[in-house]
């Protein structure tokens, strides 16, 4: 207990699994906790919930997709509780198709792009003013294996690189300024969002491919194995780990 005491952390995609999991975790460890996401009924009960624990928390619904929500999500948080400490980026979304390169639509991309890259990107901008202005923060990206590895469809796999290149990117410029960024990425997780995948809707070349790399032996994730690693990352005992990809899938892509 206390791993966070004092700390301001917003989480995105706070509404849910990884989310979910890791703003409980925080606030159980003093951390006062902005979750954010699209639903505000989800954002409520999981507010409702770290407070009936004794936690602190705000929920602020913020379309990361739209940089003028991101940067109010900023302002409500420096209202409310003075500063950014932590920030997590795990708001994201699944393309439903598997779609490879040679099939994939422009709106596939769009809807991508806007909300994985541009939408961890326009978060970040914000809080990075407030860390970098201070001279202390951590920045906990997530990603995913397939950008790591490859393994998911084009757009979503583009999508979570970018992820991968900005986290290093930020940890680079950032690290004489006491401001860290790490990304962890996740295998398969059991949360809602992977779970409502349709196998008839998938790519079914694509799906071949992934297949022939993976014999699915090896058990998905839970929430909170990955939401264990966010709390790492985000505390003072990862002081010196910077710019770091951390895979977490049980070793299924290894």
């Amino acid at each position: 207990m206390g791993r966070l005491e004092g700390k301001v952390a917003i989480i995105t995609g706070g509404n849910s699994g990884i989310g979910a999991k890791a703003a409980e975790m925080f606030a159980k460890e003093g951390a006062k906790v902005v979750i954010s996401a699209r639903r505000e009924a989800q954002l409520l009960e999981v507010e409702n919930k770290i407070r009936e624990n004794g936690g602190e928390a705000m929920s602020v619904t913020c379309d990361i997709s739209k940089p003028e929500q991101c940067s109010a999500l900023v302002e409500k948080t420096v209202e409310r509780f003075g500063t950014v400490d932590i920030l997590v980026n795990n708001a994201g979304v699944l393309d439903s198709g598997l779609e490879a390169v040679e099939k994939v639509s422009d709106q596939t991309i769009d809807y991508l792009i806007d909300i994985n890259t541009k939408g961890t990107m326009y978060v970040t901008r914000e809080c990075a003013k407030i860390m970098l202005s201070k001279k202390s923060g951590s920045i906990v990206n997530v990603a995913s294996v397939a950008g790591y590895c490859g393994n998911g469809g084009a757009a979503y796999v583009a999508s979570k690189a970018a992820v991968i290149g900005l986290t290093k990117n930020i940890a680079m410029r950032s690290a004489s300024s006491n401001v860290r960024c790490n990304v962890v990425c996740p295998g398969t997780v059991v949360t809602p969002m992977t779970m409502n995948l349709k196998k008839d809707e998938l790519d079914a070349d694509m799906f071949s491919a992934m297949s022939k790399h993976a014999d699915n032996s090896l058990p998905p994730c839970m929430p909170e194995e990955v939401a264990n690693v966010l709390l790492f990352l985000a505390s003072d005992e990862s002081s010196a780990v910077t710019g770091q990809v951390m895979v977490v899938d049980h070793g299924a892509d290894l």
